[in-house]
């Protein structure tokens, strides 16, 4: 546990070829971008498409990342699944690879109890030394997790073992809620994608964990609310707000879709690949304006 896990920590993207295989290139460019950019370190999570690979490639994707980071930084693996023993096996070969921490959301295929929901995220947290982030992504995967429950994670393990990515609506009183009713003893993430990273960095998270695609604008707004510059941190901040809800209105493939398609844009990605099926696919119109708001964000941090 010797390496902080605070900052700015985002989410890889998966990268994936003509043959639908996960494309070491492509993934070796982004991790180094994101690196070169002084990112903190790096993460495997729902835009990583984890719940679309296979457990062989779930695997192999971590190891990947660990290997190519090459202690630039930390690495936070996703290993949440349906089943406990999926999860303990994820989380004991990404701790064994190097990583960091381990991520987690509840499974989500069913509502689980208090009790059953504890058994689960407590067998993950004995089952590796390394720390453990609790992931409520219930605003659009999975139910939602009590604040009740996570202080109780606190008491039973204390805050630098269980850490927290709070992603359940409202985001902002949720965080305010855990933060006070933790004393101030929860380390908390921003999950929006930096939509509400403002309201979220005055309410005392520790970090935030975008996707990578707009991780330049993501890293100069985080550096402004360091050093209280608010006229910076909006004008880098609306255009950022603007182009989360395009993504918004189409779930985690809305996500998926702008954030692959602003990837091959920067040329970090050979192609714009997702794992199918999906539900919605970038039209011309989305495109268009996404372009727009895009160059509006680059000229932003320009200026």
């Amino acid at each position: 546990m010797s390496q902080k896990i605070e900052g700015v920590l985002p989410i890889l993207h998966t990268p994936f070829d003509e043959n639908d295989e996960i494309d070491p290139i492509d993934l070796q460019r982004e991790i180094d971008w994101a690196f070169e950019l002084g990112v903190n370190g790096v993460c495997s999570a729902m835009v990583s498409e984890i719940l679309r690979l296979t457990s062989d490639e779930r695997i192999q994707l971590n190891r990947q990342i660990v290997e190519m980071t090459a202690g630039r930084g930390v690495v936070v693996a996703s290993i949440g699944a349906e089943s406990t023993k999926q999860a303990v096996l994820f989380a004991k070969d990404a701790a064994q690879s190097g990583c960091s921490a381990i991520m987690a959301i509840p499974p989500i295929s069913t509502a689980l109890p208090e009790a059953a929901l504890w058994k689960y995220f407590t067998t993950l947290a004995d089952a590796v030394e390394v720390p453990l982030i609790v992931q409520d992504a219930s605003s659009y995967v999975g139910a939602s997790i009590p604040t009740s429950f996570y202080v109780r994670l606190i008491d039973e393990y204390g805050a630098e073992k269980i850490l927290f990515k709070p992603e359940g609506s409202p985001v902002g009183p949720n965080l305010s809620d855990l933060r006070d009713a933790s004393d101030g003893r929860a380390r908390m993430f921003d999950g929006s994608g930096g939509s509400l990273l403002i309201d979220a960095f005055r309410r005392g998270v520790v970090g935030t964990m975008p996707g990578v695609d707009l991780l330049d604008g993501i890293i100069g707004l985080w550096a402004a609310l360091k050093r209280n510059d608010d006229a910076t941190a909006y004008r880098i901040y609306f255009p950022i707000c603007a182009l989360v809800a395009l993504q918004l209105q189409a779930g985690l493939d809305g996500f998926l879709a702008i954030e692959k398609y602003i990837l091959v844009k920067r040329g970090l990605f050979t192609a714009d690949h997702r794992r199918e099926p999906n539900s919605w696919t970038l039209d011309d119109e989305t495109r268009s304006e996404v372009d727009r708001l895009f160059h509006m964000l680059m000229d932003n941090l320009d200026s």
